[in-house]
């Protein structure tokens, strides 16, 4: 190949890559910049959220040893389910922030623990204000502000703050109803300790297979 030709190869090779690069192809020099969440309205959101279901993860470990004293077994193990939940939601929300030192200012419960029946009135409460008013706002301006993905993370917690909520209201209709071990009809109530069941309108005082008492009991469910 002489020395002309090779060059014109050479021009028609490099004027190719030219137009590709112009035309959006690959080019290893242009790089889509990530945008940043640091001075917005939805890193503060975040942080606050964070703060929020990591202070509910306590209260309701709290309310769960208020519960377990009162005879309350199962409440005790759904109080506590629901501070597992909170702490998978604090965790998903810190993750999403950029690091540094963020300041906010918000408002949170400030030190009551009381009886079974208040806390769950108030735990169904405040999970009523994450997903009715809080988190529709901080997904809103997460849209505002071009943050899709954070966005749709406050709309998912949400949805599982809803049945947070529902959940803690049905238990708190029992416990004022006085209907925790006892029904209008017969159920299978399963001891939560050995897993005998017994059938009946109330569960049994003392479990005949155990000896556990009956606040070990609770009505059975097969969701499996």
């Amino acid at each position: 190949m002489t020395g002309s030709v090779l060059t014109v190869v050479l021009e028609k090779i490099c004027l190719k890559k030219s137009n590709k690069n112009e035309k959006g192809g690959e080019n290893p020099v242009s790089k889509t910049t990530t945008k940043t969440l640091k001075g917005t309205k939805t890193e503060k959101n975040l942080l606050a959220a964070f703060a929020g279901e990591s202070q509910a993860r306590n209260r309701y470990t709290y309310f769960a040893s208020v519960a377990k004293k009162a005879g309350y077994e199962q409440i005790a193990a759904l109080f506590l389910e629901t501070a597992e939940n909170e702490k998978e939601h604090a965790k998903r929300f810190f993750k999403l922030l950029e690091g540094g030192e963020v300041e906010i200012t918000a408002a949170y419960p400030a030190g009551i623990i009381a009886d079974t029946a208040t806390n769950l009135k108030d735990a169904a409460a405040g999970e009523r204000l994450e997903w009715g008013t809080l988190y529709k706002q901080a997904s809103q301006a997460a849209k505002e502000e071009g943050f899709d993905e954070v966005a749709r993370q406050f709309e998912l917690i949400a949805a599982v703050e809803v049945q947070h909520e529902k959940r803690f209201l049905t238990l708190l209709d029992h416990v004022k109803a006085g209907t925790v071990f006892k029904r209008d009809t017969e159920v299978p109530w399963r001891c939560r300790n050995c897993g005998y069941v017994h059938t009946g309108k109330e569960a049994p005082k003392l479990c005949p297979a155990c000896s556990h008492p009956q606040s070990y009991y609770e009505v059975m469910a097969e969701n499996y």
